[in-house]
């Protein structure tokens, strides 16, 4: 195998492990009442209460809250569904880069400023909405988490594009 076909396997799978992770986080936030259910259950029957109360009293209370926003105001669980179908919609856009790496390595520098605004916003919002700062940090482990992928493809792809460059020719100039 080249080492062109091999950098592009590569930024390929990584790729898809990218948006597979996206598609899931997306895809968690259509069913939150119910998923809280699931979660505080689960938790029961690990003994998670007695190991870690704090955790148990704060998943309680949030599911306490989704349950009296679904029975009361159904409409506000409206946002979550648009926050599931924007991870669905971002995850198409990896397709170009899939694709076409060199031309649409924008959509992977995309993807890592995104992932850079998820700790200010988790940092700025978070305190506002009354998050336990330790939730936070496990919200700002979703962008330092997800940004390693996208790191890995970048180098990839800026290596795929030094192969894929023709010595003594000049770079195609970008339109302005």
């Amino acid at each position: 195998m080249s080492d062109r076909a091999a950098l592009l396997k590569g930024i390929r799978a990584w790729l898809v492990i990218f948006v597979v992770c996206l598609v899931l986080s997306g895809a968690t936030a259509f069913p939150l009442v119910h998923e809280l259910h699931w979660t505080e259950d689960l938790l029961r029957s690990l003994s998670v209460p007695e190991h870690l109360p704090v955790l148990m009293d704060w998943i309680e209370h949030v599911r306490r809250g989704l349950d009296a926003t679904d029975a009361k105001y159904p409409f506000v669980l409206y946002g979550t569904d648009w926050l599931a179908f924007a991870h669905l919609v971002i995850a198409v856009a990896f397709y170009g880069p899939y694709r076409d790496p060199v031309r649409n390595i924008w959509v992977v520098e995309f993807g890592m400023i995104a992932c850079a605004g998820i700790v200010p916003l988790a940092l700025i919002c978070g305190p506002i909405r009354g998050i336990p700062f330790w939730w936070t940090v496990i919200d700002m482990s979703f962008g330092v988490i997800g940004v390693i992928p996208l790191y890995v493809v970048r180098k990839k792809i800026k290596r795929l594009e030094a192969l894929t460059a023709q010595p003594g020719r000049a770079a195609p100039a970008l339109a302005t």
